[in-house]
């Protein structure tokens, strides 16, 4: 088990990469450098020439060649965990993993064949950020920290509901962000931390919507985060299973802000724009590291 786990923390961090692969796609407007799918440019996807992978090609060609490296660890994944776990739940857990990214390859390709339509867009960078929890809670679940720990003594449910809402709110923020870069409304709102100088705009439209929705999003966000940090410091000082994740969660977040600034402050500069849609699923998948330590009492 402890090889499957290793492994499964690798198919994790490939999705991360794809994450942060897809982003620059975003940030680049390399959507559509390559206008066809499942083919580049009427090629075999491995066998496009490297010579003449440049530009808005590089991105988009890239994301996919690596999406099916990360497709193709998911299947030895979801074979490897029906082989040698016993649980029942943790063999349908890969499948689930299985079939979540196969149907982000197809949405991906829809995305294309479709002319990049703003809600399959935003459900294909949904549908990513859910796989990659899915990679995460397997790494997880098949720790032999986790498999092996005692039992902890049940009773704060403070926690598991702070953490449980912190994580859920997190994932909602992230589609927000993909929403507003996906609609164009990046910089709808063009000044930070103002918006068009003042504390709420005083100019509406569907785009500065969007994007003041996000900014407040990133307020109760990070109000959650400091108040599941507190509570956790205050109440469970001495476990680390969850003092470590609350630690790192507080960093990320204020991170993400400061990157967020400097998404509007640098005109959505490609790199620092990357580095927030990384950032932002690691702050997703830190939270619900600590709600499942978190939830784990009540198991």
């Amino acid at each position: 088990m402890r090889w499957l786990h290793r492994f499964a923390w690798c198919v994790a961090a490939s999705t991360l990469l794809l994450i942060a692969a897809g982003g620059m796609v975003t940030s680049t407007n390399s959507g559509l450098s390559v206008p066809d799918w499942p083919n580049t440019y009427g090629r075999f996807m491995f066998s496009f020439p490297m010579k003449d992978m440049v530009g808005g090609i590089l991105y988009e060609h890239g994301h996919r060649m690596i999406a099916s490296t990360v497709g193709f660890l998911t299947i030895i994944l979801a074979v490897w965990l029906w082989k040698v776990d016993p649980r029942r739940w943790m063999r349908r857990l890969g499948a689930v993993a299985l079939a979540a990214v196969i149907v982000q390859g197809v949405l991906g390709g829809i995305t294309v064949l479709y002319f990049l339509p703003a809600p399959v867009s935003v459900a294909h960078a949904g549908l990513a950020e859910i796989f990659f929890c899915l990679t995460v809670a397997i790494a997880v679940f098949t720790s032999p920290r986790w498999i092996n720990a005692p039992a902890v003594p049940a009773g704060d449910g403070t926690l598991r509901a702070l953490a449980g809402v912190t994580t859920s709110l997190v994932f909602v923020q992230i589609l927000l962000g993909a929403t507003m870069r996906h609609t164009g409304a990046g910089l709808a709102i063009p000044d930070f931390p103002l918006a068009f100088g003042r504390l709420v705009p005083h100019v509406w439209n569907m785009g500065v919507a969007i994007h003041y929705a996000h900014r407040v999003g990133a307020v109760i966000v990070s109000l959650l985060v400091l108040a599941l940090a507190g509570h956790v410091v205050y109440h469970h000082r001495g476990r680390r299973e969850l003092t470590r994740p609350a630690a790192l969660l507080l960093l990320l977040v204020a991170a993400q802000v400061t990157l967020g600034a400097f998404v509007i402050l640098s005109g959505k500069q490609p790199i620092i724009n990357t580095a927030h849609v990384a950032n932002g699923a690691l702050v997703l998948v830190t939270s619900l590291v600590l709600t499942l330590h978190a939830a784990r009492a009540s198991a």
